[in-house]
């Protein structure tokens, strides 16, 4: 600026002060418009700033949500369990649950669901925005977690990965998940996963439950269900236990949850307000089946059994939660009537408590077990226990002779039922020696009625003639197992240890025109998923149609003739065998046994109808646990009452065309006989005094015994099995 000049100080004076006041003027507005840019510009700082905040919140939130697991999406399902005619038995489970697809829902349930419990199911995609933001607003201004907003596909999320917590962190990963599942899955899917997982009172998870349980409706037949009963159940998940209209205090409680249920659906157009009306006036209590009481396991034993088989062939399956359906061959009055024998002394008078039976009685045709007896008293089969039918292991005695020995030597070596043995002193190849019951020799016999006296030592020496390998396959053949895949010649009188399961299946093969069918308890398992999975196997032929007759045959001399009479039931062709073990030497002196004592008696028949295996004895050595006297004939009553009662085929077995007769005996066509059949005849006859009560038998006159063989009788092997 130039230098001005002032013609007196107070010119100058007034001049430098104008010349203030207009800058003064000048920098006022520009003060202002700065304060604003800085507001402005530190408004936007803290909303980026808490922008950020809150999406690095929400990301920590989400950041430790669970996986979206699919496992976890599936629910545990109960089994049930159906008879062999498809009847329902029982259902086990941790939850009574059936799932159902969504083809099986019926309309008014569904509409009645989403009316109450997410209108906008349909539309959404996880998470309906507006219900949300009313909730977050009622929670803002009252209680948190006073109003819930969740969408049908929130509660699948929050009852499958997250716990029941009310959290704002638990919320968003609610959110989050919900919206993954919508992605990945679609809407008739996450409606299933909710249908078939809520809990609606009464025991009853899902619908299908809660339609069986409230009025009776099976799950294939929901279409069933009224409007009235479709309200009342889309009504119950709000509060299970109030709504519950089983109970007579809930009555008006859930007369009004149902009513608000049905004008939900006509808001929504489901229904007319006529049929609202109609619906409204329906007593809840209409239609309600009796409120059942928690049912005990029936047929325990027969249903271990039934899983223990399912559990062999589906691995890693869990009857608790898979939701299997169970297609079992018991015969529900067959198994109480076992049931009966074993659990009363109404059938059978047992010698004492701790006296034991175990038995399988099963189909001969398609080897389908109908019922089973798994022990007595403190023995009798639990489910998923010990069960005396199909785990105890005992020694068969003479029953194994035609599985070991004479039926080999019929299918290997084509022998007649005429052809004969010499009985004479024997030793194991071990140099043991072995002896028959009646602790004599009887010369030259027919294996018919060698088998006919339960000798011992025609036995052995018919075993050697076919050899161990011939006969340990085809005793393996008809399902026998042998431990450890050992042998030994003393098999051949039943030393090897065997369930009456195993027994009955191999007996049913003679029975079964040498057709051999696995022993099983279940025909069929159906999946959740549908798909069914078959047990019953086709039968495979283990040996010649000749073989089976001629064993039949010679077994229906025993219980004609010989030791099985007592088994014999007037109007059915009965076969079979007994068996009996003794004890060893040393168990025998330990407990002070007689020397008639017996330690296992069995006995193994079969019709054209009816196969069954029974074993007696006593669970464990013990001072008076030993049979003797009559009590070793109680398993030949058990069977003869199973089949008086069940027993309803008459005819017997039909000879093969492959098999001709010459007086009693049988011959296989084409083969060279040695025998002579029509100048056969017994040496001579004695009538030993057996424990079996036999009152005939063919055989060579014994001599006095020389002293030095008394030992032998006094040994365990030499004692044998009958």
């Amino acid at each position: 600026m130039s230098e001005e000049t002032y013609q007196s100080r107070e010119e100058r004076k007034r001049a430098e002060k104008i010349s203030q006041d207009h800058q003064k003027s000048e920098r006022t507005p520009r003060k202002k418009s700065s304060l604003f840019k800085k507001v402005i510009i530190i408004c936007l700082v803290l909303g980026l700033v808490s922008t950020g905040a809150g999406a690095i919140t929400f990301a920590s939130m989400i950041k430790d949500s669970p996986n979206l697991d699919a496992s976890k999406l599936v629910d545990p399902l109960s089994t049930k369990f159906y008879d062999q005619n498809g009847k329902f038995i029982y259902e086990y489970g941790k939850e009574k649950r059936t799932k159902i697809t969504y083809d099986k829902v019926p309309k008014v349930l569904e509409q009645a669901f989403i009316a109450t419990e997410d209108s906008h199911f349909y539309e959404h995609h996880g998470i309906d925005l507006k219900r949300t933001a009313k909730a977050i607003f009622v929670n803002l201004t009252g209680n948190f977690g006073a109003q819930g907003g969740s969408t049908i596909t929130q509660q699948v999320i929050k009852n499958s990965f997250l716990t029941p917590e009310k959290t704002v962190k638990r919320k968003v990963q609610e959110w989050e998940l919900a919206y993954q599942l919508e992605q990945k899955y679609s809407k008739h899917d996450i409606l299933m996963m909710y249908l078939n997982k809520i809990y609606l009172g009464n025991r009853s998870y899902g619908v299908a439950a809660a339609a069986k349980n409230y009025y009776g409706i099976e799950a294939n037949e929901l279409k069933k269900l009224s409007l009235a009963q479709a309200a009342m159940i889309a009504g119950m998940p709000q509060s299970p236990n109030n709504y519950d209209p089983t109970k007579p205090e809930n009555k008006a409680a859930a007369t009004k949850r149902r009513n608000i249920v049905l004008r939900s659906m006509l808001r929504d157009g489901y229904i007319t307000e006529k049929q609202l009306k109609e619906a409204s006036k329906i007593p809840v209590t209409k239609g309600l089946v009796p409120k059942s009481t928690k049912q005990a396991m029936p047929y325990e034993a027969f249903l271990d059994a039934v899983v223990k088989e399912v559990k062999g062939k589906l691995k890693d399956v869990d009857i608790s939660v898979d939701g299997l359906s169970i297609y079992t061959t018991l015969d529900p009055k067959a198994q109480d009537y076992a049931d009966k024998m074993l659990s009363t002394n109404e059938i059978i008078t047992y010698p004492d408590a701790d006296f034991q039976g175990a038995f399988v009685f099963l189909d001969t045709q398609t080897g389908e077990v109908r019922a089973i007896g798994s022990g007595r008293n403190d023995y009798r089969a639990e489910f998923l226990g010990n069960n005396f039918a199909v785990d105890i292991k005992r020694q068969p005695g003479s029953t194994f002779k035609p599985i070991f020995d004479y039926g080999p030597a019929i299918e290997h070596l084509k022998w007649s039922t005429g052809h004969l043995i010499h009985d004479q002193q024997t030793s194991y190849e071990t140099g043991e020696p072995i002896s028959n019951w009646d602790r004599r020799y009887h010369g030259m016999l027919t294996i018919r009625s060698a088998l006919n006296n339960s000798y011992n030592i025609p036995a052995l020496l018919t075993l050697r003639e076919v050899g161990i390998d011939k006969a340990k396959h085809f005793a393996e053949q008809l399902g026998i197992t042998f431990k450890n895949n050992q042998v030994y010649e003393s098999y051949s009188i039943g030393s090897n240890a065997v369930s009456p399961l195993a027994m009955a299946g191999a007996y049913s093969v003679f029975g079964n025109k040498g057709n051999y069918n696995k022993p099983h308890f279940v025909q069929k398992v159906v999946l959740p998923t549908g798909k069914v999975i078959h047990f019953t196997k086709k039968p495979k032929r283990v040996m010649q149609d000749y073989t089976s007759y001629m064993v039949t045959d010679m077994l229906r001399s025993v219980v004609k003739d010989g030791g099985g009479k007592l088994a014999d039931v007037p109007g059915l062709y009965v076969v079979g065998k007994t068996g009996t073990t003794n004890f060893d030497t040393q168990t025998q002196a330990k407990f002070g046994y007689p020397d008639n004592a017996t330690n296992d008696s069995w006995f193994v028949g079969y019709t054209p109808q009816y196969t069954m295996a029974v074993w007696t004895g006593y669970a464990h050595n013990g001072p008076s646990n030993y049979m003797a006297g009559t009590t070793p004939q109680i398993a030949k009553l058990m069977f003869k009452a199973m089949m008086q009662s069940f027993g309803t085929d008459s005819s017997s077995f039909e000879q093969p065309s492959s098999v001709y007769r010459v007086n009693n005996e049988l011959y296989i066509r084409g083969v060279q006989s040695a025998e002579v059949p029509p100048k056969l005849k017994p040496i001579n006859t004695v009538k030993p005094a057996g424990k079996d009560g036999w009152k005939k038998g063919h055989g060579q006159k014994q001599k006095e015994k020389p002293k030095k063989q008394k030992e032998h009788w006094k040994n365990k092997k030499g004692k044998g099995k009958h």
